[in-house]
């Protein structure tokens, strides 16, 4: 038998490899680059296939929800961000400001749109298209927490996020819906066990690692890389809200867990009350929110929120908190014309301001600026009659929304360590009777007022 030439069999072997290799390359480029729209035509500039891939998957994807005729609009920061930049002439050039690729060519992982839920129906149409023009997707479902109560902890589970993958991109859907505050709600991210945690880099979302609150944006509708998109109406003033849009849920089986123990006062004069302090509550908020004054829930008021989901009926007041650098000389007029006319101002702006305004029949709003330090962040007080100062330490915290008394309202993110700066480690227990200068767990004495500066520090009405 002749003997068989080991380098001409290595030369057939490479030859069968390299057009195994090219015929593989044919095959990607012109069937499955265009099932999974990773096509690699140039599109207004394009210079790469990875970024046209990109845009690709974001045209599959509008055409998607338009054809089951779904409203969505463009939430995504990155995108947001650099069309904030040249807002003024996207808004003037129906065909957008530069033949570039510009903006969905960006590169990054996701794309995020948004999707209000009273606008479209839960249609398994959507996700037949989707899987047909090449799409996988998965559906993210939880608890709505607008059907938790004190009577009820099941809450019905409602979608709240969607991905659609194609190709080496992905469409990060998140819906929204309005609460009883008159704002928009999205809840948290959270895989079950059974679903595939490397579906997508799950940690790169820019939303879902904590539900959001947001205010019901107005929309424009505009022309991006030749595709007609709707986005914010002022980009940059939706990412700042973005930055701080975390929410906090109320802890209802807590509160339930609470009154077990210590019954619910539903007398007559405690409904009465409850009433008159959730109408001032309305009240003091839409005056701050007029001014552009960042307020949140204090003292006892933060404690009713966080302990029992609700005004404490002994409290006889409402405390909200807010930093001086915040502080306008408008808030004291802003209050007067709304009706709740000066009850007391103690102590000056440098130093414990602390204002007090007269609502209906006996309640009052109390509002107590605070102090930043270098390690802690405190308030001041002042007793009328003596002129001694107090100071009221707490750990540093940073701003969350919450839902209360049917209102959009911040909270400390940090609750629980402002609440016992407060009230001590046994803050669930109810105390009737409490002394401001001496009941709190982070009361300290601090000197007194000059007896020169009482006309200006100490005034009463």
């Amino acid at each position: 038998m002749q003997k068989i030439n080991k380098n001409v069999v290595l030369a057939l072997l490479s030859l069968i490899s390299l057009v195994f290799l090219l015929f593989q390359l044919y095959y990607y480029r012109f069937y499955l680059s265009h099932k999974n729209g990773a096509v690699f035509s140039k599109v207004r500039g394009i210079q790469s296939g990875q970024d046209s891939t990109r845009w690709h998957v974001v045209r599959k994807f509008l055409g998607l929800i338009s054809s089951h005729n779904i409203p969505v609009y463009l939430i995504d920061p990155l995108i947001l961000g650099l069309v904030d930049k040249d807002i003024e002439q996207i808004r003037s050039s129906p065909d957008g400001p530069s033949p570039e690729c510009k903006y969905f060519c960006a590169p990054r992982d996701f794309t995020t749109f948004a999707l209000l839920d009273k606008t479209w129906k839960h249609e398994v149409g959507l996700f037949r298209t989707a899987e047909k023009m090449g799409f996988q997707w998965l559906k993210i479902i939880n608890k709505d927490p607008r059907l938790d109560g004190m009577d009820d902890l099941s809450g019905t589970e409602i979608p709240l996020h969607y991905i659609f993958k194609l190709a080496s991109h992905a469409i990060h859907l998140v819906v929204f819906y309005e609460r009883s505050g008159n704002y928009l709600w999205h809840g948290p991210l959270r895989l079950k066990q059974h679903m595939d945690r490397k579906f997508v880099p799950f940690r790169k979302l820019h939303f879902g690692r904590y539900p959001g609150a947001y205010e019901k944006p107005e929309l424009l509708l505009v022309s991006i890389d030749d595709l007609k998109v709707q986005i914010p109406k002022n980009p940059s003033s939706f990412l700042e809200e973005m930055s701080h849009s975390r929410f906090l849920e109320c802890r209802y089986r807590e509160a339930r867990a609470f009154f077990q123990l210590y019954p619910d006062d539903a007398s007559l004069d405690a409904v009465e009350f409850r009433k008159k302090a959730k109408s001032l509550l309305h009240l003091a908020a839409l005056t701050l929110n007029n001014l552009g004054v960042k307020f949140w829930l204090s003292s006892g008021t933060c404690l009713g929120w966080y302990r029992q989901c609700n005004v404490i009926p002994h409290s006889k007041d409402v405390d909200l908190g807010v930093f001086i650098r915040d502080y306008k000389a408008d808030i004291i007029p802003a209050f007067q014309k709304a009706g709740l006319p000066l009850k007391h101002k103690f102590g000056k702006v440098e130093d414990s301001l602390e204002l007090s305004f007269q609502g209906e029949d006996d309640v009052k709003l109390d509002i107590f600026f605070f102090y930043e330090e270098d390690d802690h962040i405190w308030n001041g007080g002042t007793q009328a009659k003596s002129g001694k100062k107090f100071k009221y330490l707490f750990p540093k915290f940073t701003l969350c929304w919450t839902e209360f008394v049917e209102l959009k309202v911040h909270v400390p993110c940090e609750t629980l360590q402002y609440v016992e700066a407060n009230y001590g480690p046994d803050w669930k227990v109810p105390v009737k009777t409490w002394d401001w200068k001496s009941s709190p767990s982070n009361v300290q004495y601090n000197g007194v007022w000059p007896v020169d500066e009482w006309d200006d520090v100490i005034q009463i009405y």
